[in-house]
């Protein structure tokens, strides 16, 4: 289940994110204000619901939603998606969708920390956190 995820994580390593944001087509100030945040994310089980904070000096997001269920959410760069939670084995799986696209979150934890990768068109960034 998404016990394993549940903490607060602060980001400590972020590889290729500049080109995933480049590919979904965030702007070059965006691009630079995201490329130098080290955003916590919080994940948190809300009796059936997955809570997922994101705080950062640039912008704060929260979206709550059971497994399996889409949601409406707003994205950092300003991008309106559906949204689903899922488990697919031992990965906490997002997928966000929107006129016609589609951009994926796997988290995973491997040797304690939470690796996300996040895949956009074949174009693909590794973000690693630490339990704060």
């Amino acid at each position: 289940m998404v016990d394993a995820f549940c903490g607060t994580w602060k980001l400590v390593d972020s590889q290729n994110f500049d080109e995933y944001m480049k590919a979904l087509g965030v702007g070059f100030a965006t691009r630079q204000v995201g490329n130098v945040t080290k955003p916590t994310v919080v994940i948190e089980q809300d009796g059936d619901k997955v809570v997922l904070k994101t705080q950062s000096t640039f912008r704060n997001t929260e979206v709550s939603a059971k497994l399996g269920e889409e949601f409406d959410e707003t994205t950092p760069d300003d991008r309106h998606v559906k949204s689903t939670f899922s488990m697919e084995g031992d990965t906490f799986v997002q997928v966000q969708k929107w006129d016609g696209k589609e951009t994926k979150f796997v988290r995973e934890i491997k040797d304690g920390k939470l690796v996300a990768t996040v895949t956009f068109e074949g174009v693909q960034a590794v973000r690693i956190y630490e339990k704060a």
